[in-house]
Parts: structure tokens; sequence; C-alpha cells
């Protein structure tokens, strides 16, 4: 579980300085209204073939000039387990104070369970826009080792779930989140054939085989509490998310629900959704199919990849305008990363979160994550 994900050129500078929890940039200012562009797709009969050769498109997606995204469709049975774990985001949210009291941990920075007013947003404040429910979809209890526990709380932590207000959520959500993984999984095949056309890739290593072998997937439930004075609450492009890149190795992601007073509508603002800062500072906004899966590039790849597979920071934008008041939406994102124990090697020329790198030496995954939570986290 130590191995290296790829044999890495020490001479690769990261560009920009990102992470899944929240990077310290300033909210965009946009005169012009954004470009909009559509994911790379790839169909899933396609991606379930391991003799078809996807570089190009891999290249297109995550590649040094792609948008760090890139999207699934045609996966069969997703559409059905979306849209039955995503109509639990409003009824978790709206569970009595005390009912979420008892949901969250503390121990684990808040990273097993719900999760409100925990994370801090680009100013600095707690974040109240929105709540998550986190837990791992494939171990419920990821080890038994208390020395483990201890010292990576937010991954060796074990899953809480609420049996008795909302019994049906787990199944749900680990369906969603297996599945979601095993496509993953497949797409991190196809990335490994791509990068290997470039970099030395020794058997048993890669991302595909980093992401099998590992313990520390995490799913999270994110729930966006509707706006009630949306005509001007809600101006910067950042207002539902803060602008961020995420740190693991491949994030799967769902197109999110929009609802009001529980029943499901269209996006009421176009300009409303997910997007992505590009390598050469344009902001596009990102659109993908309701019925497929995007999946964005992590840092933890891009700087083992040399910079062959692309991160990129994002952010969401919430509806504006009158249509927009109550509405709120829900969106679900599995975190596929290594494993605690998985060294990363981390080049002293990169220029990503170096107060953190107190040496050359490789960090393990597992304290690379809580050196980010305690910039990132209230305590």
């Amino acid at each position: 579980m130590q191995n290296r994900l790829f044999s890495m050129n020490p001479s690769y500078t990261q560009p920009h300085s990102p992470s899944r929890l929240p990077t310290m940039m300033s909210s965009f200012s946009v005169q012009v209204p954004p470009l909009k562009l559509p994911t790379v797709s790839i169909s899933y009969t396609q991606l379930k073939d391991k003799s078809a050769d996807l570089s190009a498109k891999i290249e297109e997606g995550f590649g040094p000039n792609g948008l760090g995204i890139l999207s699934i469709s045609e996966v069969p049975g997703y559409s059905l387990w979306r849209r039955n774990l995503l109509h639990f985001g409003p009824r978790l949210a709206n569970l009595p104070e005390d009912v979420k009291k008892e949901l969250e941990d503390p121990s684990s920075r808040y990273n097993f369970g719900w999760s409100h007013g925990k994370e801090k947003l680009e100013s600095g404040k707690l974040d109240l826009l929105k709540g998550s429910f986190y837990a791992n979809p494939i171990l419920d209890v990821p080890t038994t080792e208390q020395s483990l526990i201890k010292r990576y709380p937010s991954y060796c932590g074990s899953n809480i779930w609420p049996y008795k207000a909302l019994p049906e959520l787990e199944t749900a959500f680990k369906t969603l989140g297996k599945l979601i993984l095993d496509v993953g999984l497949l797409l991190a095949y196809h990335c490994d054939q791509y990068a290997s056309r470039e970099m030395v890739m020794l058997e048993g290593e890669g991302l595909e085989q980093t992401l099998v072998h590992s313990r520390c997937h995490k799913g999270r439930l994110l729930y966006y509490f509707p706006a009630q004075h949306s005509r001007h609450a809600h101006a910067s492009m950042s207002s539902w998310c803060g602008w961020h890149t995420d740190h693991g190795s491949l994030t799967g992601l769902t197109c999110g629900m929009f609802t009001r007073d529980a029943v499901e509508i269209h996006c009421p603002d176009s300009a409303a959704g997910l997007y992505v800062k590009t390598r050469t500072g344009q902001i596009v906004k990102v659109e993908y199919g309701v019925d497929e899966i995007a999946y964005q590039i992590g840092e933890t790849t891009e700087i083992l990849s040399s910079g062959r597979l692309c991160a990129t920071p994002h952010c969401v934008r919430a509806p504006r305008g009158d249509a927009a008041s109550g509405v709120d939406r829900t969106t679900f994102a599995l975190f596929m990363q290594p494993d605690w124990d998985q060294k990363i090697y981390i080049p002293g020329e990169v220029h990503i979160h170096q107060e953190l790198i107190q040496s050359n030496g490789p960090l393990t995954f597992g304290e690379y994550t809580e050196k980010l939570l305690d910039k990132y986290y209230h305590p």
C-alpha cells in the first residue's frame, strides 16, 4: 500500500495551489457571461472495453489543456439510484436538530455523519450555506486498530447511519457510492493507459490499483440550503461552494437535483451550476447530462502523474432571481483516494501547500489530509 502511483518527474511544478478543502482564492468578478462548455463524454460501453484506446478523450478531458473533468454516459442503473439518494438531501437536512446532533462526529473533524457550519469559506468564515453527510460506502468499519483511528480519524473512523430517522439512507448511499466507484475504476484503468505512454509504470502501480486497494473512499451527500433573498445574497460566482480543487485522486459527481418544497424542479437560473478555472485562467461553466456521472481529477493524481492528468479549481454558483427563492440543491460526490498509509512523494519544487510540508520526505496520504483539515476546518 505504500508504492508510488507513478514514476514521477521530480522537476514537475504544479501551477496552482489546490485542495478539496477550501483554497483561499478570491471570488472572481465576471463582467461578461462565462463560456459554457459540455464535458468530454465517454459511453459506459466504450469505458468497459479494456481494448479500446480512449487516450484522446482522456487527454481532452484530463490532460494539460483540458477542464479536469469528463463524464460517463449510459451507466446501467445509475439514473434510478441517483434520484433515490438525492431525494434524501432535504429530508436529512430537515431532521430535528437533536437528531442531527447525534449524527455528528467531532473526533473525525466531522468527516463522518452530519456536518454543518464546520468548514471555512474563502473569506475564512464558517460555511452555513450547505450541510453534508459523510460515509464510506464500501467499509462501515475501515479498521479496528485504535492507534490508526486516533492518528487518521477522518478516514479510519466508522460510519454513522440514522437507523431510526432515515433507515433507507444507508442502502441508497452505499448502492450509488459503489456504482460510482466501480465506474471510476474503469476510468482509472484508461487513465493509466494514457499516462503510461510517457511514464514508467510498474505492474501493480498506477491509479487503478491504488484505488482498488484503498480503504479511504468517502461519499458526501451535499445539501445546499434554499436562498430566501436570492436577488442580492448570491451575487458571487462561488456563492454556493467556494473555489477549491479536490485533494484526492478522482472524484465522482452527480448532477445536482433542485427542489422547492420537496418537489423536484428544473434549475430556475441557467447561470447556476459548476464552474471551472482553466490553466489559462479562463472561467468556464461546465455542463453534463443529468444521467451522466462526472469525474474530476484531484491534486494527488496530478502531482503523481507529473501533470499529465490535471486537476482544476472549481466552484458552484447558486441560482439568482425571484424564481430562485426557496430553491435548494442536493448532489453527491464520491472522493476516491489513496489509502491512509499510501506514501505521497512531493517534490520540493511543487508549490502546493508549502507551509504544510516540513521536509522533502514523503507524507502518507493520511498525514497530508490531516494537515489540510487542520488548516481549513473549524476544530
